[in-house]
């Protein structure tokens, strides 16, 4: 939001902080203010746009956590993103309801290789990189159509899976105004990367299977041939090799083997229809945006939860 007083060349600039809900004023300089009626319009349309801080989750779709556990969650219909630290969950970032603004319909979160939060939205058509304000920069020229999963690489690259275009999008970490085409791979949806630089991609629909591996020099195999997933929303690599699958349709979490062994290693409740899923220490955490849940996932497969929101009864008439 900007409000200006061009008198003399001095100008006034109110803006909106959607993250912190508070508002600030660059460059104001009072003695060039010379309408006091400037200086009312400014308040009052700032405090029109101002909005409280939700204390709920609304729907948790997308999670990922940093080293030392700090989680952060994509909130589509916030829309922003929480941060939950020490088992208490806070606004990092809240967007605005207004399309096309940053994160007005995020889906996808990262951390980068140094520590700084990634996410994807698909109302501005863009990956962002939180700065250390917590303000999100953008990395491309609103170049991707459908961010639905990230993957960062130990050297910074980013991968970008691309739902609206079927294409994997490549970036380096200071981010490029048109990403480089890595691979075409239809529906894309999860994206995770081995030690050896190998980015594997979880597809919807592809004829050539739904978990394909993308080799570093944009070479493709088939893993996991055929549809065996009913709608598989993320992936995760473990370091032995194995990989896990939220499937919101199957209401599980597929577990697959190196060799390619399939099982539906935890079904049903306490989950609904898990989404998002992300590695946190040795843990998996998974994001249930049907019941506004982040669940922990222990190798043991005790489920617990890390945080949640209630979750309004649907009365039949």
């Amino acid at each position: 939001m900007r409000c200006e007083n061009r008198d003399r060349n001095h100008f006034a600039v109110a803006r909106l902080s959607q993250s912190n809900n508070y508002i600030w004023f660059q460059h104001i300089e009072l003695s060039a203010v010379k309408n006091p009626a400037l200086l009312l319009v400014m308040v009052s349309v700032s405090a029109a746009f101002a909005q409280d801080a939700p204390t709920e989750f609304d729907y948790p779709l997308a999670v990922t956590a940093t080293a030392d556990g700090v989680v952060y969650v994509a909130d589509r219909n916030m829309p922003g993103v929480w941060k939950i630290e020490d088992g208490k969950k806070s606004v990092y970032f809240q967007g605005s309801k207004k399309f096309r603004t940053p994160l007005n319909a995020v889906r996808c979160l990262a951390m980068d290789h140094e520590g700084n939060l990634l996410a994807g939205d698909s109302s501005t058509r863009e990956v962002y990189r939180f700065d250390n304000d917590g303000t999100p920069q953008p990395l491309t020229d609103g170049w991707i159509g459908i961010p639905m999963a990230l993957a960062v690489a130990p050297d910074g690259t980013i991968y970008t899976a691309d739902l609206e275009l079927h294409r994997i999008w490549k970036m380096p970490q200071e981010g490029l105004k048109e990403p480089e085409e890595f691979a075409v791979i239809n529906s894309p949806r999860g994206l995770t990367l081995d030690p050896d630089g190998n980015l594997w991609v979880l597809s919807t629909s592809s004829k050539d299977g739904q978990i394909q591996k993308v080799t570093p020099d944009g070479n493709i195999e088939p893993f996991v041939k055929g549809h065996p997933f009913n709608l598989p929303h993320n992936i995760v690599r473990t370091g032995d090799g194995t990989f896990f699958v939220t499937d919101n349709y199957e209401h599980c979490v597929w577990k697959v083997t190196a060799d390619g062994e399939k099982e539906k290693w935890v079904v049903g409740e306490p989950m609904d229809r898990p989404v998002g899923l992300c590695l946190s220490g040795q843990n998996l955490l998974i994001a249930d945006p049907h019941i506004r849940t982040i669940f922990s996932l222990a190798p043991d497969k005790k489920l617990s939860v890390l945080a949640s929101s209630p979750v309004a009864e649907i009365k039949v008439k």
